[in-house]
């Protein structure tokens, strides 16, 4: 019986309410706005204008919360995708000067002529030696291409090294900073000749069998003509030194090239290396220094 009386409770309550709110609605109707409907009306307005105000001042900041966090999330998708287009025009950008300075070191390595009247071919390098240990280079030219064995290879800084491998459409450098290498030399400075053999990664050495007269830091070395092309840079005295009787005259060189720039050469394919020496069992070209010369 229980649940059946509260039913009749609340069925009768919500008859009376839904009868009251019919009466309310003629009488405001029949009044015209000036009856008891709109003094309730009324009071209720006044009565609840408290109440909207608070939840519309609880709700607002929640609002503008929800919409900054949407409008956050929004603005780092468009930082991403911002940043994103700045590294793609920062990547373009060093590609440009990338290719810049390719052009302008192929124009220098092209318009490079040797110090003698030698005809010579471009070429790039086209792989680095495997170790820092190994200093060779190969390039993207050939037996096709006029290259031979024991050529000379130089770049717009002076002597690279000697052409000591090659292939059909590829050949390979020995650097003259390699331990095997060795260049005849002349001192501009005292116009005598010399030897410089590579010492790996250090600078050069330059040995001096019968000089009478000591060298000066920043003299000037070229090749000699023994064994390249004559005139050809190849490096400036960092040490200033004397002979020594009955002793070669020692010190150090630097190498005019920068190794680490090189990309575009010049093989002098016009000058013949008549003394080059090969390795019958290998084919590579074996520098051999000249037989030194003892003061007594």
């Amino acid at each position: 019986m229980l649940p059946f009386r509260r039913f009749e409770r609340s069925t009768t309550l919500f008859v009376g309410l839904v009868m009251l709110s019919f009466l309310i609605a003629t009488f405001d109707v029949r009044s015209d706005g000036t009856g008891l409907g709109a003094m309730m009306r009324t009071g209720a307005q006044s009565l609840f204008a408290p109440v909207q105000q608070l939840a519309t001042a609880v709700t607002r900041p929640v609002a503008g919360f929800i919409d900054g966090i949407s409008n956050i999330a929004g603005l780092r998708d468009e930082l991403e995708a911002t940043r994103a287009e700045n590294d793609l025009l920062r990547q373009q950008l060093l590609d440009v000067q990338s290719t810049e300075n390719r052009l302008t070191e192929l124009e220098r390595i092209l318009d490079l002529e040797p110090p003698i009247d030698a005809a010579t071919v471009a070429a790039r390098i086209s792989s680095l030696a495997p170790t820092e240990f190994d200093h060779i280079r190969w390039i993207d030219r050939g037996t096709e291409d006029g290259i031979a064995l024991g050529q000379a290879v130089i770049d717009e800084d002076g002597l690279v090294g000697r052409i000591d491998f090659v292939a059909d459409r590829s050949a390979r450098v020995r650097l003259i900073t390699d331990p095997r290498s060795g260049v005849g030399v002349r001192d501009l400075g005292t116009n005598e000749t010399g030897w410089i053999e590579g010492r790996g990664a250090g600078p050069l050495e330059l040995k001096m069998f019968s000089t009478t007269k000591p060298v000066q830091e920043g003299d000037r070395l070229v090749t000699d003509g023994t064994r390249f092309p004559p005139g050809i840079p190849v490096g400036i005295i960092t040490e200033s030194a004397e002979a020594v009787a009955g002793f070669a005259l020692i010190t150090s060189v630097d190498p005019a090239i920068n190794l680490a720039e090189l990309d575009f050469v010049k093989v002098v394919v016009g000058w013949s290396p008549l003394d080059a020496v090969v390795d019958p069992d290998t084919g590579e070209v074996v520098d051999v220094p000249l037989a030194p010369v003892t003061v007594e």
